[in-house]
């Protein structure tokens, strides 16, 4: 059996049948992109609705260095990719915000900024975004020194003093990208050791313009009106002023689930809660990627969650013929 695929231009908040899909698929990263290069080439009628940032995180990550096939590749050439071979496929996508999305009569009624839609089944693959400290001058400074991004602001510091504050994957991989920019690197981590691949925790740490900060926390950035002049941390020697033009925020994620809390269960961390890997508490729900709670985020892994969701829904679209 085989199903209709339907390229066309896609009209936002009519109502009409043209707005009204066997599949949505919410997000823009790897995960939504691999569920919509299946989507496509199973033939189920679909729409892919991306939001701010096309590619999703991934696409801000500077060098990927453990996707299969490729030594080191530039998150946005990767995600760039991606996108182009669903696009090939035949997927459609369009660029909106979901705001809400709730179950009608047997279907998912997705509204977004822009207008409404409704599907059979949902796939989930809206990420996550960065988690904030909520320190004093992190949201004052934010935009003149604070930033979540290594690989979209570095420029802006060349020859200049940074701080990454965190420990993790993506905080030493971004921390890494700033060593060929800025002049001096210091490393703030609240434990004693880098939770992120002990490959590049060493190369970190042993890196000559890197000055690490073990057992010690942001407690708040400090500036005047040209943007960051320093941060304060609590160390284990007591609180301490550290100069610094720039403030690099990885301390974890926050799930960007808000929009389908009436849908699914979530966890505490506001995650998706899974059921074999893919499924959800609801039987047209769906998840994939940094949304869910499934624990190992890695760009290999959202890409085989989102394969599996539209091999899954693809199963039960023939199932109900």
């Amino acid at each position: 059996m085989s199903f209709k695929v339907e390229i066309g231009a896609v009209n936002s908040g009519t109502g009409s049948s043209e707005n009204s899909y066997q599949l949505v698929i919410a997000g823009g990263g790897p995960a939504a992109l691999s569920a919509a290069i299946y989507a496509a080439r199973y033939g189920i009628k679909h729409l892919v609705i991306e939001s701010w940032q096309p590619g999703g995180q991934a696409a801000l990550t500077a060098e990927i260095e453990n996707y299969p096939g490729f030594s080191s590749i530039a998150g946005s050439d990767l995600t760039n990719a991606m996108k182009q071979q669903a696009t090939a496929a035949g997927a459609v996508f369009v660029m909106e915000t979901v705001e809400n999305a709730v179950e009608e009569n047997g279907k998912i009624l997705i509204k977004t900024d822009l207008g409404q839609y409704t599907s059979d089944y949902l796939i989930i693959a809206t990420g996550a975004a960065p988690a904030t400290l909520g320190v004093p001058g992190e949201e004052k400074y934010y935009g003149r020194g604070v930033s979540f991004c290594a690989t979209c602001d570095a420029p802006f510091f060349k020859g200049k003093k940074a701080i990454v504050v965190g420990g993790g994957d993506s905080a030493v991989k971004e921390a890494l990208h700033l060593t060929h920019v800025v002049s001096e690197l210091g490393l703030v981590h609240r434990r004693d050791k880098l939770r992120a691949e002990p490959y590049l925790a060493k190369k970190l740490v042993e890196h000559e313009k890197v000055t690490t900060w073990w057992n010690s926390h942001l407690a708040e950035v400090t500036g005047d009106d040209q943007g960051v002049t320093g941060v304060i941390l609590d160390t284990p020697e007591g609180r301490k002023h550290i100069e610094t033009n720039g403030v690099f925020l990885y301390v974890g994620t926050v799930p960007a689930t808000e929009p389908f809390k009436s849908l699914v269960d979530l966890d505490g961390k506001k995650a998706v809660v899974t059921r074999n890997i893919v499924g959800t508490s609801n039987p047209r729900v769906f998840a994939a990627g940094d949304v869910t709670n499934n624990g190992f985020r890695q760009v290999v892994t959202a890409v085989s969650e989102g394969a599996r969701a539209s091999a899954a829904i693809f199963e039960l679209l023939e199932s109900e013929e």
